[in-house]
């Protein structure tokens, strides 16, 4: 299933791809549904108002989720491009509900910075539970997988050795189109290629099947640390290709478009706006 957020004119609805129309589920946002127990079924069954896909304003696809945890050092090339050694354990840092953006939305580019930088990213969206989940628990927790792009603020990450003040800058994260479920992509352990465009040239582009520490991994260690909620979202890092590590540097700037994409999951589209 392809499942999305969609904001309406009496508020945003969770719904279902179903061809060219979007199937209402009967709750408020996507968080709210993957909260009840047995949201396969409803979502695979409901047959409520149905809006079009041509024109949809999608929402983050939980816009308010209780903790966004993301990963830093991932993928091998880019700890490499990054000049740092392979981890021994996942990197971690937290994002927040108001740094989200829907998958078509504009970023404004913050005045406070000229190192807006791209990330496109595979990110899992919990559908229960769980706390220090075993294999099979952390597999069973993940509701599917959407696409993040993880815009950072480089000027502002590199001012100290925490990265966070480059990476919760409000409403510049967009997160979406769809979440869409394991079975549609290969199992909890996806290998889909992951790709950013600026201007129309490619940025990034690796496989999900080079990540170091993979969905299900990342659920059990993340689980031990703190509860996963319904409706959570974990980001897996970036490939390399970004604009930080090139030589020049290259930054996004107000004017252009940078899409974000993995495939089977959608496309993040998103112009660049002057702050």
């Amino acid at each position: 299933m392809k499942l999305a957020t969609l904001r309406t004119a009496d508020g945003t609805r969770a719904v279902r791809l179903d061809g060219e129309v979007l199937v209402d589920l009967g709750h408020a946002d996507l968080g709210e549904l993957f909260a009840e127990a047995d949201w396969r079924s409803r979502a695979a069954t409901a047959s409520g108002v149905t809006y079009p896909v041509d024109g949809a304003d999608f929402a983050p696809v939980v816009p308010h989720p209780s903790k966004v945890i993301c990963v830093g050092h991932n993928y091998t090339n880019h700890i490499k491009e990054m000049g740092r050694d392979l981890p021994e354990h996942p990197t971690l840092f937290p994002k927040f509900a108001d740094t989200l953006l829907g998958a078509n939305d504009d970023i404004v580019k913050p005045a406070e910075t000229e190192a807006l930088d791209w990330e496109v990213e595979l990110a899992v969206v919990i559908g229960g539970q769980v706390r220090r989940a075993d294999e099979r628990q952390a597999a069973d927790t993940i509701a599917g997988f959407t696409v993040m792009n993880d815009i950072s603020v480089r000027d502002w990450q590199f001012r100290t050795i925490e990265w966070t003040q480059g990476k919760i800058w409000e409403a510049t994260t967009p997160v979406g189109p769809y979440v869409v479920t394991p079975d549609e992509v290969g199992g909890v352990r996806p290998a889909l290629e992951v790709r950013t465009v600026v201007d129309g040239e490619v940025m990034q582009q690796d496989d999900t099947g080079t990540l170091l520490f993979d969905p299900v991994i990342l659920v059990r260690y993340i689980s031990t640390v703190i509860t996963l909620r319904p409706g959570d979202i974990i980001a897996t890092g970036t490939p390399a290709g970004v604009g930080n590590a090139r030589k020049p540097q290259v930054f996004l700037r107000p004017g252009q478009t940078v899409v974000t994409e993995v495939s089977g999951l959608g496309t993040c589209t998103n112009k660049v706006v002057a702050g």
